[in-house]
């Protein structure tokens, strides 16, 4: 079930700057921008609060679009059960190039739903392009919204208009920490868009055998439970030598930005194939980042007769060692396998992450790990550990006050973090340990 937020969708012909509207509406790069016409497919969409208010914003793709890779049936029926949804419709018109027959095509379309429509004049940087506003009104939606979503000229007043517009029906904007974010991120066609749409339970991502359909990082929000999350289904990931153009470049920025900015990363692994270098310059990200990570064997339904979930996960746990603290769910998109158990792991898996522990705790655990090894000595020196703290969640961060940072090897960190995981409650998310110069006579908390 979906989160009820009002329906804010931006419909248009292709390249009248939809995409740049969003991002400009949304105050931020979330959409792909590109002079190619097609580049925007699903449904991208994004929560926008002002004030007192938030609405999800929707993008589409544009409507009459005749697509290089025969996707123009499923974008169309995108846009479709957009407007179907819609609570209000912005119709975005190009205020330079003018009126175009495509336009009134779009226009009588909207016309035929209950539905209030705001005409949005866009690329109006002069007084020279005030022509098209003026040919907007013939469309019959009132007095158009003149815009330059690119040089970000009259968006406030269409943000006014659209919250007006909404009314009593926008919700006060959720607090950050009860939605529970989800990268979704893995391989060009290892069913992310599939998994999406079986975890919101409609078709919001095109499912196509054409590899690299979903370009954009789509914000999907959710509710399962009582728990909200927003599904954030990113464009697969490639080598970097396969990657042909902006669009693609793009498309892989944005998986990279949506594990920054994910509550909890779902790692998909194609049951069907083995991990790839890919899968693990992935895991690499993931680490790197310190987020929470689901490893999520997709596709299980095509290889449970083949291998038991104890020796898959043993082969998981060899070619993703990095990612030993990741729990592994094993799933099933198309037949619906285990999906609300993923979501509720997913849940666990972030409220861990937010754990925080007190301090007497923690040095407890410090002691006992500092009195079972020792630091090698560096330089005929060893490192002293006079105390720590947690200063952190989401990751869960300690600082270690130190004699000197540099008297501690990697090996020894290494097993710290193992220890403090394995005697504090961090068993499942990743842990961050900090070290800090102190003076020995400064030593101890306070």
């Amino acid at each position: 079930m979906n989160v009820e937020l009002p329906r804010v969708v931006i419909v248009g012909r292709p390249n009248v700057g939809k995409s740049t509207l969003f991002n400009a509406l949304a105050g931020r790069r979330v959409s792909i921008e590109d002079p190619m016409a097609g580049v925007t497919r699903d449904r991208v969409s994004f929560i926008l609060g002002a004030g007192d208010r938030s609405v999800e914003l929707i993008d589409t793709g544009g409507i009459g679009l005749v697509d290089e890779t025969l996707l123009a049936d499923e974008i169309d029926a995108q846009i479709a059960v957009a407007l179907h949804l819609a609570d209000l419709v912005l119709f975005v018109v190009d205020g330079k190039q003018g009126m175009m027959p495509m336009d009134s095509h779009v226009a009588e379309r909207l016309r035929r739903l209950d539905v209030p429509v705001i005409c949005v004049v866009n690329k109006v940087e002069s007084q020279k392009d005030q022509s098209g506003a003026g040919e907007a009104h013939r469309f019959g939606f009132g007095e158009p919204s003149v815009v330059s979503a690119k040089e970000k000229l009259g968006i406030s007043d269409l943000l006014d208009r659209v919250i007006e517009a909404v009314g009593e029906a926008a919700l006060v904007p959720q607090v950050p920490s009860d939605v529970v974010r989800l990268a979704i991120v893995g391989r060009v066609n290892v069913g992310k868009s599939t998994l999406v749409n079986a975890l919101v339970g409609e078709d919001r991502m095109i499912v196509s055998e054409v590899p690299g359909t979903t370009r954009d990082a789509v914000d999907v929000p959710f509710t399962y439970g009582h728990r909200q999350f927003i599904a954030i289904d990113t464009a697969g990931i490639r080598k970097e030598k396969t990657v042909s153009d902006s669009v693609e470049f793009y498309s892989q920025s944005r998986s990279r930005r949506a594990i920054r900015r994910a509550d909890v990363v779902l790692l998909l692994i194609d049951a069907t194939q083995d991990v790839s270098r890919i899968d693990r310059e992935i895991a690499g990200a993931v680490q790197e980042r310190s987020a929470p990570c689901l490893l999520v064997v997709t596709k299980w339904d095509l290889a449970r007769e083949r291998a038991s979930t104890g020796q898959y996960e043993e082969y998981l746990r060899e070619t993703l060692s990095g990612l030993a603290w990741a729990p592994i769910a094993f799933v099933s998109a198309k037949d619906g396998l285990n999906l609300g158990p993923l979501l509720e792991l997913a849940a666990q898996v972030h409220d861990q992450a937010g754990v925080r522990v007190t301090t007497g705790e923690l040095n407890r655990v410090l002691q006992r790990a500092c009195e079972k090894r020792s630091p090698k000595p560096q330089r005929g020196r060893i490192g002293r550990v006079y105390y720590g703290s947690q200063v952190a969640t989401h990751p869960p961060t300690v600082l270690l006050f130190v004699n000197e940072p540099a008297l501690f090897d990697d090996n020894w960190r290494r097993y710290l973090l193992h220890e403090l995981q394995a005697h504090l409650p961090y068993a499942e998310v990743p842990l961050r340990i900090e070290f800090q110069s102190r003076s020995a006579n400064d030593a101890g908390p306070g």
